[in-house]
């Protein structure tokens, strides 16, 4: 017969074996690039609070239209040097474990793609300027990114399924990530995402009353959003949120950590969080107030196992 203390191990490994089950630990995406107040893409990945740090944006291409990075206050890769010194900055990053992606696209951007072969053309730029590929003209430097992220708020639905097609057939180590609104399906993004190809989707539950956050009945709004989002098929699916008051859809953190995570954690593919933006970060410190509740669970599974 079993003594008291393997009974009472038994009992413990399935109590940890059904907590785990219902819950999961979450990891931090951020967006970089906006705000030349926000500091340096280093000091970013410097907080360890990030998983993921999306440079945005890629905010013209398609068209045939020459490309064009937009990094707000950071640098402007038209004049002498550019944003080339921010390669050291994005191997360090990921010296560290962090995945950088280049998000394409944006609220403010020009961006479209014409046709298939537009499409095609748009990925061996991005194959050729910011990933695996060669070319004389490397905006952010030789530094390889993790991948892409297809933050598309404008510029039409069609062919951006191609796009993700097309980089996938360079090499299936590129990392596809979407940000589509939190209304399902998105008005730009649903083909793509039906492709099944994106590694990550983080989706915008901010400025979108409908399905955002509201003090009245979140479930109703963001939890029953958030249901429809979890059939898609893809690997990781993030609570898209903004780290400012400022912006609707805003969660305080007590509120999030309480009401919020203890819902979306017990799905089987949820990811984490993302965050707009790190300016909002680095003056709120939302993420410093998350992070520990998302290790948590991370934290535990990893003593027991």
């Amino acid at each position: 017969m079993a003594d008291q203390k393997s009974i009472s191990a038994i009992f413990l490994s399935f109590f940890f074996l059904l907590l785990f089950k219902s819950s999961h630990g979450g990891d931090i995406a951020i967006y970089w690039g906006q705000n030349g107040d926000e500091g340096s893409l280093a000091e970013t990945c410097d907080t360890s609070n990030y998983k993921i740090v999306n440079i945005a944006f890629l905010s013209s291409f398609g068209g045939g239209q020459m490309p064009a990075v937009n990094l707000a206050g950071h640098c402007d890769p038209s004049f002498y040097g550019g944003c080339t010194f921010l390669s050291p900055q994005i191997s360090k990053c990921q010296e560290q474990g962090i995945k950088v992606l280049l998000s394409i696209g944006g609220e403010a951007g020009y961006y479209m793609l014409d046709s298939e072969d537009d499409a095609k053309q748009v990925a061996g730029y991005l194959w050729d300027s910011f990933l695996g590929g060669q070319s004389d003209s490397r905006p952010l430097g030789n530094a390889v990114l993790d991948g892409i992220d297809f933050n598309i708020q404008n510029g039409g639905n069609l062919y951006w399924d191609v796009l993700a097609k097309a980089l996938k057939e360079y090499s299936d180590e590129i990392v596809l990530a979407a940000s589509p609104q939190c209304s399902y399906p998105d008005d730009h993004l649903n083909s793509a995402i039906k492709t099944g190809l994106f590694d990550y989707v983080w989706v915008q539950f901010y400025n979108n009353p409908s399905c955002q956050y509201s003090d009245d009945d979140f479930k109703e709004t963001l939890l029953s959003s958030w249901e429809q989002w979890l059939k898609i098929d893809a690997n990781s699916i993030f609570l898209g949120l903004p780290a400012s008051p400022s912006i609707g859809g805003y969660i305080p953190p007590k509120n999030f950590i309480a009401e919020v995570l203890p819902s979306v954690q017990t799905s089987s593919n949820f990811g984490g969080v993302m965050l707009w933006d790190r300016y909002y970060d680095l003056k709120n410190e939302y993420s410093e107030s998350i992070k520990p509740s998302l290790d948590n669970n991370n934290n535990m599974m990893s003593k027991t196992l």
